[in-house]
């Protein structure tokens, strides 16, 4: 095949290297989380320009992307999600020595932009090895059941059928196993209002609150090691609302409470260890339910993954798509150029060195696969 920079011209900026070019032009289509339309209509141009081995299969506003097929090699998907979190940024997207700024560059459009650059310029390295397929898919920032990742599990079913998953979450070109499941519960003390000036008539509902308060501080985080890994689970009240006015005995306290738990725990148990906590002394209600996710520490691929070169090997400790796959028996992890502590901040930045080192542990991985197809040798 010939180099696929021809088949894709116009699209880059044209002064950087191309995986630059590629995050640089991400960055240039807006795509805070509910608004992907455009962006998905831009990759789905971009990619089907290129000689894909089927149709792009496209769900409201995410799409599978069948790059190869038929090398007998492992099923590989490299998972990504267009939208990005509403931050305040100075001027557009730009590049100032190393970094490259813009909404959205850590998390996750340099991933993205690793997945395109793999295939317009790295195609020749992989594609008799692995039967390689794209995922792009929105609103992930948001809540946990709106996330159209899981309608395109249930709506495609090749992906079920993939050997890996390899969510390009950044984690600096750390391989980041598995992930932390999460719950979000409203948490609420009842009381009864009186005046302010005689509180005996009525019932504090956040005095109430105080007991529960006080003992969620003095909790330790739960610490289990799975595959030499060190996942924590961990309490922490996120948002507090109560009151109806300065000289009021107040008669609702509503807490959010988060939990993260590891990934020896189901969401059953999860939530009945949140009712434990609680201890009856409130009303629980359910808002966010997403499971944890094991490491697959010991699979070949992802032993593979790791002899390709990232830069270390650590445990997930918050909640990633990774989870969705291993709900349905596909084994995930988490690998991305991205820098993690940029992600949803202000001026947000990517390392351009990260950025092509990222793209490079990839493409080595993928093409020291072995295809079990002669015929694709």
């Amino acid at each position: 095949m010939t180099d696929l920079r021809r088949t894709v011209r116009g699209f880059g900026i044209g002064a950087h290297p191309p995986v630059v070019d590629t995050l640089l032009w991400l960055l240039g289509i807006p795509s805070f989380i509910g608004e992907e339309g455009p962006i998905c209509d831009a990759v789905s141009a971009r990619l089907a320009g290129l000689p894909l081995a089927g149709p792009i299969r496209r769900y409201e506003n995410s799409i599978v992307v069948p790059v190869t097929r038929g090398t007998g090699g492992p099923k590989i998907a490299l998972v990504g999600h267009l939208d990005v979190v509403r931050t305040e940024h100075d001027g557009p997207p730009r590049v100032e020595g190393d970094l490259v700024y813009g909404a959205g560059a850590a998390d996750m459009k340099s991933g993205l932009a690793v997945m395109i650059d793999l295939f317009e310029h790295h195609y020749q390295r992989f594609a008799r090895n692995v039967d390689l397929t794209f995922v792009f898919y929105s609103k992930e920032e948001g809540p946990f059941a709106d996330n159209e990742l899981g309608p395109v599990l249930d709506k495609d079913p090749e992906l079920r059928h993939v050997d890996l998953a390899v969510c390009l979450e950044p984690s600096d070109n750390k391989l980041s196993l598995g992930a932390s499941g999460s719950i979000h519960a409203r948490v609420v003390f009842e009381g009864r209002t009186a005046h302010s000036a005689r509180p005996w008539q009525g019932e504090n509902a956040i005095h109430k609150a105080g007991t529960f308060l006080g003992e969620l501080g003095r909790l330790q985080p739960r610490e289990v090691t799975l595959d030499g890994l060190v996942y924590r689970s961990v309490f922490s009240v996120t948002m507090a609302t109560g009151g109806r006015g300065r000289n009021i005995v107040p008669d609702r306290f509503e807490l959010n409470l988060n939990h993260r738990f590891s990934p020896d725990r189901s969401i059953a148990q999860a939530q009945a260890d949140v009712l434990a906590l609680v201890g009856g002394h409130a009303k629980v209600e359910w808002l966010d339910l997403s499971p944890a996710a094991p490491p697959f520490a010991a699979h070949p691929l992802v032993r593979a993954l790791e002899r390709a070169g990232v830069v270390a090997v650590e445990p997930k400790q918050a909640w990633t798509d990774v989870a969705r796959f291993a709900s349905i028996g596909v084994p995930a992890v988490n690998f991305g150029p991205g820098d993690n502590a940029q992600a949803h901040q202000r001026n947000e930045y990517t390392s351009i060195t990260k950025l092509s080192v990222g793209r490079e542990i990839l493409a080595r991985w993928l093409s020291s696969l072995v295809s079990r197809n002669p015929a694709a040798e």
